[in-house]
């Protein structure tokens, strides 16, 4: 009893409220429009009242209005009713049939769904996630086939139109073969140039490929793409990547696309930071003023740490940086910018400051200094012509501090002879010392030099 109360209370307040609504739309702006022209009427309107009370004056208004309301009705209804036509593009293709058994070549992975129909029931099938493409071909054989795709969509008033709607396509028995995988690493340069990957290792290195036996032939190795850029955080120690992807390429490093198992590999990543502490060698480029030379070179930083594979760092004694003097006729600092040398990824220090000191040359001369060959291919053997091609005097040019200083059994007269082959040749002296601020000089410039076969 109660709730037939409460659903009659309901429903009279829903009809105030259409009653409402009908006034105040309707009822008040007609009577408006009404009170508007009788105002504007005058004295004609009391003929005009007379006009509207009649009959036929009411049922001719109210056939007006409810043409208008339902042209209105109709426009609104009719966007709902007419027929319209979209298109869901890239809609994943499932196929059925025994994957442990076959392979299916030239099925498309997605193909495009034109839907038709209402417009209300076109946006209820797009908000539906029912709709699926699929094809069965459970019941056919190795070989050649034309097959239909079928749409199951959820709405059974839209029509479906699929392109491609029939495919041909090739099955094939699955057959599989054991790969090794090697691994690639990628995006090496993303690592922090302090560090260095000492060695990779996978959890899976034979990796079962399956696939079509023409497919799987093609196939000339397997790798692990081991992409440092997704390592978070790395630093020196054993850190681990998950997900690895393995990857066929054939013998011209294409891409083959077969079944891999596993797909994915584990890799346990060893970071290092190999590096190195070596002195800083400051090298003068050019002559300084006539009648001067270098008295001292002092550098505000006098090591610095490299950094790089241990293969490179074991050859490098220290870090050579070098400063044009040329024309210099005074005490003068340079401010210079340190270079990474080639081969290594990272200094520690990346600026100096080098002072150069300058004083009066004088001149030294070492005599009897043994000329020796270098460079020479193994093939061969090499021999002075003459006595004045075997020894040479050096003059050295600088301060008497300098001079003083200078080690004679580090002063090296040699002769390059990259390139060289079997005959006489007019080779070109060059002498070297261990102290940079002085000046060496062969007085034997060229000599002549034999080479034979050993």
């Amino acid at each position: 009893m109660k709730k037939n109360k409460k659903r009659t209370r309901k429903s009279f307040l829903l009809i105030r409220a259409i009653i409402r609504l009908i006034d105040k739309k309707i009822v008040t702006p007609i009577t408006k429009f009404i009170l508007l022209i009788t105002d504007k009427l005058g004295r004609r309107t009391d003929r005009f009242e007379r006009w509207l009370v009649k009959k036929n004056t009411l049922v001719f208004i109210s056939l007006i209005i409810a043409i208008a309301t339902f042209f209105g009705i109709d426009k609104r209804t009719t966007s709902l009713v007419d027929s319209y036509a979209e298109v869901l593009y890239n809609q994943k293709v499932e196929a059925i049939y025994n994957t442990e058994k076959y392979v299916v070549e030239g099925l498309p992975e997605t193909v495009d769904v034109t839907l038709i129909g209402r417009k209300i029931d076109m946006y209820l099938a797009k908000q539906s996630s029912n709709g699926i493409v699929t094809v069965d071909i459970s019941n056919l054989k190795e070989g050649t086939h034309k097959v239909n795709l079928n749409y199951e969509g959820a709405i059974n008033s839209i029509d479906y139109k699929l392109d491609p709607s029939v495919v041909n396509i090739n099955i094939y028995a699955k057959a599989s073969s054991t790969k090794i995988a090697t691994i690639d690493t990628i995006n090496k340069e993303m690592l922090n140039t302090k560090l260095s990957i000492s060695n990779i290792l996978i959890d899976k290195t034979e990796i079962i490929i399956k696939g079509a036996e023409h497919t799987i032939s093609k196939v000339a190795n397997v790798r692990a793409l081991v992409d440092i850029s997704k390592l978070v955080d790395p630093e020196v120690g054993v850190m681990t990547l998950e997900n690895v992807p393995i990857i066929a390429y054939d013998k011209d490093g294409k891409v083959v696309n077969v079944e891999m198992v596993p797909s994915k590999v584990t890799a346990t990543i060893n970071i290092d930071s190999p590096h190195k502490e070596v002195p800083i060698k400051v090298i003068p480029i050019g002559e300084v003023q006539f009648g001067k030379a270098i008295s001292s070179m002092t550098s505000s930083e006098t090591k610095v740490t490299v950094y790089g594979e241990d293969a490179i760092l074991s050859k490098i004694e220290y870090l050579p940086v070098e400063i044009d003097v040329t024309n210099l006729d005074n005490n003068k600092t340079f401010n210079v910018p340190l270079q990474v040398p080639e081969g290594l990824r990272e200094i520690s220090i990346k600026n100096t400051k080098i002072t150069v000191s300058l004083g009066q040359e004088e001149t030294k001369e070492i005599n009897n200094v043994m000329i020796e060959t270098t460079n020479l291919d193994s093939n061969y053997k090499a021999a002075a012509i003459g006595a004045s091609s075997i020894k040479t005097t050096v003059i050295i040019k600088g301060t008497k501090e300098v001079l003083d200083a200078i080690d004679e059994s580090k002063i090296k007269a040699i002769v390059d002879l990259s390139g060289y082959k079997e005959g006489d040749h007019e080779a070109v002296v060059t002498v070297t010392g261990d102290d940079a601020k002085a000046k060496y000089t062969p007085k034997t410039t060229k000599i002549r030099i034999r080479i034979s076969k050993k």
